[in-house]
């Protein structure tokens, strides 16, 4: 099987993982890593037998890497991820692609320009319960879908310093109902507020969206709970799906009470995700998450943003 040489900038908590998986993966091969902070890269470097850099440029510089992933704080994604298309290095990008709208489009319009692969990093599209959760939507399981709620819960992370709990935790969700709905959104409502002392962006957050198809989701996320809860609850007219994202189980709620474990093989998602990205660069195919997707998932956080702010109902 071809090999598809990479580089991972950025090697902290989730860039770990990401080096972690392209040294056990049969389509990659690792070549370099980045970190600014010297004590974690040696680590990392040592541990996966790889050239570590502290400036990222010596792995852009690099003729053989064709993909590298950027794994940075959002708000240097743009920088990086610009830096990257101009050496003409496909790119997956952690999520959220960027910080503001303006870059993510400067982002999308470098790699069309440049000929390279642009992806974002929502790692729950790969999550086997998901997946399987669009083919019962897509085989008309449980008819038309009428609404949808999901709840991502969890304590603070002390590691997360540049976003709140809206651009880091929902802004996964909002990409799984852009998924699962393939409708674009057109209103949003949002109430946000902080209050932990020890976070300065908003650390819980429900959000209220409404689709051109007439779907409404409803999504509560904070960094309050003691513990993690990750579930989505999906709503048609002859059924319910109900997913739990960390065990990735499915159960099928249908009429007549007739309820189905839906059987799942477990998969590590970050692993799928980062497998798809490399195939997309060997087959020249479009990412199965794109620059654009991460960009209207964005869009919608951004507006549950301005929402909360303005305290109106924000139009699409």
């Amino acid at each position: 099987m071809k090999e598809t040489n990479v580089g991972v900038i950025g090697v902290g908590a989730m860039g770990y993982n990401h080096v972690r998986i392209y040294s056990e993966l049969e389509n990659s091969n690792l070549l370099a890593i980045s970190d600014m902070v010297r004590g974690t890269l040696d680590k990392v470097s040592a541990e996966f037998n790889t050239t570590g850099y502290i400036d990222y440029d010596n792995i852009l510089q690099i003729d053989d890497i064709e993909a590298v992933n950027v794994c940075v704080p959002t708000v240097f994604h743009h920088e990086v991820v610009m830096r990257a298309i101009e050496a003409g290095k496909n790119v997956l990008v952690e999520k959220p692609v960027a910080s503001k709208l303006n870059e993510a489009e400067e982002m999308i319009n470098a790699a069309k320009d440049a000929n390279v692969k642009l992806a974002t990093g929502h790692v729950e599209r790969f999550n086997p319960a998901v997946k399987m959760a669009k083919q019962l939507l897509d085989d008309g399981e449980i008819g038309d879908v009428v609404t949808a709620n999901a709840k991502r819960l969890g304590p603070f992370p002390p590691r997360i310093r540049d976003v709140g709990v809206a651009t880091d935790l929902a802004i996964h969700d909002i990409d799984i109902f852009n998924y699962l709905f393939e409708s674009p959104a057109n209103t949003v409502y949002a109430n946000m507020s902080s209050e932990l002392k020890n976070c300065e962006f908003e650390d819980h957050a429900e959000i209220i969206t409404k689709y051109d198809n007439g779907i409404i989701s409803i999504l509560e996320t904070n960094w309050l709970t003691p513990y993690k809860k990750r579930q989505l609850n999906i709503t048609g007219v002859d059924g319910i799906i109900s997913v739990d994202y960390g065990d990735q189980t499915l159960t099928l709620y249908k009429e007549n009470n007739k309820v189905e474990n839906v059987k799942i093989e477990n998969k590590e998602p970050l692993k799928e995700e980062l497998r798809s990205f490399i195939n997309a660069v060997q087959t020249d195919t479009e990412p199965e998450i794109t620059g654009q997707d991460g960009y209207e998932a964005l869009r919608i956080v951004k507006a549950a943003m301005d929402s909360s702010n303005d305290k109106k109902l924000v139009y699409l």
